[in-house]
């Protein structure tokens, strides 16, 4: 989360005033037997999975790259090259992984950054892209259930029970509106992710290979999805929790001294310095 970023706390806050919002609405309804009380729960639970996938995406780092960040062995063999030399963020001055950007808002170098989202008052990059995708879907969840329902009982049902009275028309109201704007929002959203997981291709990369009419050229491998939503269970890529990556040097695109000293001193325990030359004594300065 971007605190310095006063726009983005305030359209973060939008957000969860806007499905708290339509939450007490349904509820409301159901409390006046406007709705079965069953539809009013299911529309509350996507609310709250929603709103805890919002909260993940907006206080999860996005993939911060650290100071002390090197290349992997793998990216030392295939880019540490004169064809392909490593490269360094020159507002940073750290190495600089693979469809990585850096932030002017956040101030700060993203491992495979998407773009920089003000609703969720922070970017969108290889730490928190599962839990954006999740609160897309849920909310285009809550827009579609929304308006089924809203529609099914403005439409299909001639019965008096049917009918909203007083305040909860006009509340009904606002929600649509929402709804019909979260969906067309949450649509693209999904669309634009789902282009750049299938092609590997981010946001700010396809921007910029647009504006140079290269797309065409692009070599970009497809991402696949344990590198986004983890290796642990099919019911945990439905839940905002942490994925459990297979290798997380690989999916992050960088690595530090100590975790490559470890790999080492694991493969080789017989051996004291690193690949770069480095005593143990001297990574631990």
């Amino acid at each position: 989360m971007n605190t310095s970023d006063q726009a983005g706390t305030i359209m973060a806050f939008l957000v969860w005033l806007l499905l708290i919002y339509s939450a007490w609405t349904f509820t409301a309804l159901a409390a006046t037997d406007g709705i079965p009380s069953i539809f009013s729960a299911l529309y509350v639970l996507f609310c709250v999975l929603a709103l805890a996938s919002h909260a993940k995406t907006t206080f999860t780092d996005p993939g911060s790259v650290p100071q002390a960040a090197v290349p992997n062995e793998r990216m030392r063999r295939e880019m540490g090259t004169p064809d392909q030399p490593l490269s360094m963020c020159s507002q940073c001055q750290t190495f600089k992984p693979p469809f990585s950007h850096h932030c002017r808002i956040c101030n700060r170098c993203i491992s495979r950054m998407d773009h920089h989202c003000p609703w969720m008052n922070n970017c969108v990059g290889v730490g928190n892209l599962k839990h954006f995708i999740l609160f897309l879907l849920y909310t285009w969840s809550c827009s579609v259930f929304s308006l089924i329902l809203l529609g099914w009982n403005y439409f299909m049902c001639a019965d008096e029970d049917c009918t909203f009275n007083g305040v909860l028309t006009q509340l009904v109201r606002a929600v649509t509106v929402l709804s019909i704007g979260a969906l067309l929002f949450t649509s693209s959203m999904i669309m634009n992710v789902t282009f750049g997981l299938m092609t590997g291709i981010g946001t700010i990369d396809r921007l910029k290979k647009k504006a140079n009419n290269t797309i065409a050229e692009a070599i970009e491998e497809p991402i696949p999805l344990k590198d986004v939503f983890g290796i642990g269970a099919y019911w945990t890529w439905l839940l905002p929790i942490d994925p459990l990556l297979e290798d997380h040097d690989r999916v992050m695109g960088y690595s530090t001294p100590q975790r490559l000293l470890r790999e080492e001193m694991r493969d080789e325990p017989a051996r004291v310095f690193s690949p770069s030359g480095l005593s143990k004594d001297m990574l631990s300065i």
